[in-house]
């Protein structure tokens, strides 16, 4: 499929899509023509119902990662090939709304406290500070720390989105503490040879080896530390619309989620059984 191949990854270059995009898009279509051992071009409606069935039943596949080749067939199809996509044929798995894991503020300390090295300690503590995404941190620039205005500028964000974010005082001071010792020239935090940009697999390890230093049990990630940023932020007493443009979340939905993980016991809200109960004590009195 070299020949649709280069056409597709022109079609999703003309829209912009990013390389990572569209290797993985390629990929599972790919896949596909793999599986039935013949062009895409000569493959239809029946052979993607049967294959996407097929990631579903056999390969236990994520609800996440089927409408994923779903998105990556349905590009190639209706961009690539200009055919119809038939919507009531072939559907979208409806996926579950799992509530992220989040760490409560002391369980986050422990982490940066169990971190020892000071380049992997910044890096963590920008995360949580500013509620970055991992490739955020990564590609941060020298030129992206703002201490005059104490913000964090985040250059094509997700959905090539430009934002500001936090510059908080103890984040400043850590960093200033790196750049002394560290020197970084371009990148804030620079790789293995420091010309280029750390990588997203080399700070979720950093992260990894830190919660095994700690007692936390929680299934925790890099991301867990952007979860729990907002989290934090919302038991803080902050309007959840200021917490969306920090996040650089699109739509308003996107960020009421962590309204299902606020503490209740900040909230001052009584379970009706407590009040129920209470009222029973004040008449038996």
């Amino acid at each position: 499929m070299s020949v649709l191949r280069e056409k597709m990854k022109m079609d999703m270059e003309l829209k912009g899509y990013s390389p990572k995009t569209i290797k993985n898009y390629i990929g599972h279509v790919s896949n596909f023509a793999k599986y039935y051992n013949k062009s895409p071009e000569l493959l239809r409606e029946k052979e993607i119902r049967e294959y996407l069935h097929y990631c579903i039943t056999e390969r236990k596949l994520r609800e996440g990662t089927v409408n994923y080749i779903n998105a990556s067939l349905k590009f190639f199809y209706t961009k690539t090939l200009n055919r119809y996509w038939n919507m009531d044929k072939i559907f979208r798995i409806k996926e579950p709304r799992r509530l992220p894991a989040i760490l409560s503020p002391e369980e986050v300390k422990s982490i940066f406290d169990a971190t020892e090295n000071l380049k992997h300690k910044a890096i963590l503590m920008t995360i949580y500070s500013a509620g970055l995404r991992v490739s955020e941190v990564c590609n941060l620039k020298i030129t992206d720390i703002d201490s005059k205005n104490m913000q964090i500028l985040i250059k094509e964000g997700k959905g090539k989105k430009d934002r500001y974010s936090l510059l908080s005082n103890a984040n400043l001071e850590i960093l200033r503490e790196y750049w002394k010792r560290y020197h970084p020239t371009e990148y804030l935090f620079s790789g293995r040879y420091r010309t280029d940009a750390i990588t997203p697999r080399s700070v979720q390890r950093v992260m990894e080896k830190s919660i095994k230093k700690t007692k936390i049990t929680k299934k925790a990630s890099i991301h867990t530390l952007r979860h729990s940023f907002a989290t934090h932020l919302l038991d803080a007493g902050t309007d959840i619309c200021y917490i969306q443009r920090l996040l650089g979340h699109t739509r308003i939905t996107t960020t009421t989620i962590y309204l299902h993980l606020r503490r209740m016991d900040l909230l001052n809200i009584k379970s009706p059984l407590d009040i129920l109960l209470d009222k029973k004590d004040e008449q038996d009195d």
